[in-house]
């Protein structure tokens, strides 16, 4: 018998409660130990320095019972870690907000997470944090974590197992999970690492098509998803003669997706139908970067270059039976193709007086070479190819950019970063439709720094950005579960926006700290679906497009209260938005966005103990996603509520059972579809999609070695 089955959800609460008994029994021990318990120990709380900056020490975090630089990052409060943009133009301007010993991560898949958690708890020195505008890294904004620490001269090592079970549907996972080691052997200091998130996915129940107010047809939906990506990542700093200073990283990654839909048609009138659905894509990926800074001219001088490649493959297949004589029909999509990005980029700083300058130059090569064929079930029921010339083809961009950075304080208080620059890029498509552009766009920022009292900061930015197209976008392709396709579209262009962020950021001591994020962003070629002919559609660009966002992000402890051990942190997110419809030529939300998020997290460290409970809840709403043919709304949730339990020394591992999903969150899909383009035809029917999911129950153990 499965340990979870269709309505295993009583098995899966009896499992978890026995995780939780179990690690009762083994933290006993534990609480005998002469080291003095978590629970008693005082919040962070940072010590403010000259000009503003933040500081937290190991001691601030002794609470949480830290394994490694993540779980000390994660409990800052008021702090969320953002990584680099992987989809980003070349690499540029920086665009996370962590850096290391005050440096970026030169790679563009460099992930955050996983690289603090490799480093050890016991080599962090400090956490600082500081207003972006301080430090001498283009592109950086709001506030940023400086993660200080010192390698250790003896090979160390961090892992972590994360099993998961769902009540329904989805298989469980065995797979996921991490480990690490790191050290130093003379000059070079190394992290090498495995990794896999492993996911799965799976939801179940009622779909209802209706056609003029009447109901057409009854749906039974299961799905499950599986998903593998085991990658193997390496690290390597070398400290060369004098000053100068190397850098190398390794990525190789491999995926394995598979996706599996059994749908049953209950017609009112009519034959029945079973329409079976298979999603596979497998492949790999890796990347190659590497740095080196020498000192130049009473300045430094960095060369940084990076190769990544990934083959792409992709297949879909639909199936549909009738209850009847009638014949099988269906539809294979089978994508093969690769992608590739090379860049070099220089860098050259130096300081006069009080003025940080830096110059840059770079240069970046991007290709898409994909072919794409489509079939059909014939009746002798074998899958004969139909043309798609326009699902093929090669894209390829070549792009140069330079820029000039300048830092300098404009009072004791005060400090301005400006960056200006340009790129000229060439974009060339081959084969049908292909053509080649050039274009020559502005680029840059202007970062204002305030620290208006030793609490109280402010942060102002402007910027002027070019966004990276995808080059899949410019090929046609077909969606055959939801019946919809992209014709392709040879003119798309990047987007571009005028963009204004403000943070004003509270430290409340002991108390915690509140953090303010307001954006206003002007875009222009905003990428969305357009007509492409008399009746196909594509991806394409709308000439203008507005939003504001107003996020408040605040981490408060409730030790002054009395609550010793309980911090409560709260997320309020909006956005407004608008743009005006290619089609109807009204004005609207941006399509599929989150414009509403409400979150709320508990942890309580429970005093004269290694224990800690907590939970959470989360709402999320999205604005509608427009087709020329369809107007809908696909989500999960809208509100997913969870509960913990964790103990900080089992066996000298720190073990969670986790509980997910208490208040039945859905896979819900409420979308309308015309006969043809949404402005001038009928509507063909509506559809309603309710699909159960289930509580997701979670186990993880992290140590050290």
């Amino acid at each position: 018998m499965p340990l979870f089955s269709r309505h295993g959800a009583i098995r899966g609460a009896c499992l978890l409660s026995c995780c939780v008994a179990a690690l009762a029994v083994a933290a006993t021990p534990a609480a005998a130990q002469e080291a003095p318990a978590t629970g008693d120990a005082p919040p962070p709380v940072s010590t403010p320095t000259r000009g503003g900056k933040k500081v937290f020490t190991p001691a601030d975090f002794a609470r949480y019972a830290p394994r490694s630089a993540f779980d000390m990052l994660s409990q800052v409060p008021g702090f969320s870690i953002r990584g680099e943009d992987g989809g980003s133009r070349g690499l540029g301007q920086a665009s996370g907000n962590v850096l290391l010993n005050g440096k970026r991560q030169s790679g563009k898949s460099a992930d955050p997470v996983s690289t603090l958690q490799a480093i050890p708890a016991d080599n962090v020195q400090r956490i600082e944090i500081v207003d972006a505008a301080e430090l001498d890294v283009p592109g950086l904004s709001g506030q940023i974590a400086n993660v200080v620490y010192e390698a250790s001269t003896r090979p160390s090592g961090q892992f972590s197992y994360r099993p998961e079970f769902r009540a329904h549907y989805a298989h469980p996972v065995w797979t996921r999970g991490d480990v690490s080691v790191s050290g130093t052997s003379g000059p070079v200091e190394y992290t090498l690492g495995l990794r896999n998130d492993a996911s799965r996915g799976g939801a179940g129940g009622p779909t209802t098509i209706t056609r003029g107010g009447t109901l057409f047809e009854t749906r039974d939906d299961v799905f499950t998803s599986d998903f593998e990506q085991p990658k193997l990542t390496g690290q390597f700093k070398i400290d060369g003669p004098g000053s100068s200073v190397g850098n190398v990283n390794l990525l190789l990654r491999h995926f394995d997706y598979d996706y599996n839909e059994t749908s049953r048609r209950d017609r009112v009138t009519g034959a029945d139908l079973v329409r079976l659905t298979r999603q596979a894509q497998k492949g790999e990926n890796y990347e190659i970067g590497g740095d080196v800074e020498v000192a130049l001219a009473g300045g430094r001088f960095k060369l940084i270059g990076l190769a990544r490649a990934s083959d792409e493959p992709f297949f879909q297949e639909v199936l549909t039976s009738t209850d009847d004589s009638s014949a099988d029909t269906g539809n294979r999509f089978v994508q093969d193709g690769s992608s590739a990005e090379r860049i070099a980029r220089a860098e050259y700083r130096w300081k006069i007086g009080r003025t940080d300058l830096q110059v840059s130059g770079e240069a970046a090569y991007n290709n898409l070479d994909r072919a794409s064929r489509l079939f059909a079930l014939n009746a002798a029921g074998d899958f004969a190819e139909l043309p798609f010339p326009d699902g093929s083809g090669k894209v390829s961009e070549d792009r140069y950019e330079g820029l000039l950075t300048v830092a300098r304080p404009l009072a004791s208080n005060l400090t301005a970063q400006l960056v200006v620059g340009a790129e000229h890029s060439t974009l060339v498509q081959e084969g049908a439709g292909g053509k080649r552009r050039s274009f020559l766009r502005p680029k840059g920022s202007l970062n204002l720094a305030m620290q208006v009292t030793p609490r109280f900061s402010a942060n102002l930015k402007f910027i002027r950005r070019v966004e990276q197209l995808q080059f899949g976008d410019f090929l046609a392709r077909v969606f055959l579960d939801n019946g919809n396709a992209n014709a392709g579209n040879p003119d798309l262009v990047p987007e571009q926006q005028w963009r204004l962020e403000m943070e004003l950021a509270r430290d409340l001591a002991a108390w915690g700290k509140t953090r303010l994020n307001i954006a206003v962003a002007l875009k222009e070629d905003v990428v969305d679906i357009i007509p492409i002919g008399l009746t196909g559609e594509s991806l394409g660009n709308i000439p203008h497009a507005q939003g504001v966002g107003i996020d408040w992000n605040s981490t408060f402890q409730l030790d002054p209260i009395g609550w010793k051990g309980a911090r409560v942190d709260v997320r309020l997110y909006t956005l407004l938005s608008r743009i005006r419809d290619p089609l109807t030529g009204e004005r609207r939300s941006w399509s599929s966005r989150t414009d509403r998020l409400a979150e709320l997290d508990l942890r309580h460290d429970v005093p004269r103990s290694n224990w800690a409970w907590g939970g959470g809840i989360n709402y999320a709403h999205q604005t509608l996603a427009y087709r020329l043919n369809e107007v809908g709304r696909q989500y999960e949730g809208p509100v997913w509520t969870s509960l913990f339990v964790e103990n900080k020394d089992v066996l000298g591992l720190t073990v969670r059972a986790n509980v997910t999903n208490l208040t039945n969150a859905r896979s819900r899909w409420d979308r309308i579809v015309y006969t043809g383009r949404r402005n001038l035809a009928p509507i063909d029917f509506a559809e309603n999609r309710n699909r159960l999911i289930g509580p997701i129950f979670s186990l993880s153990a992290r140590g050290t070695f």
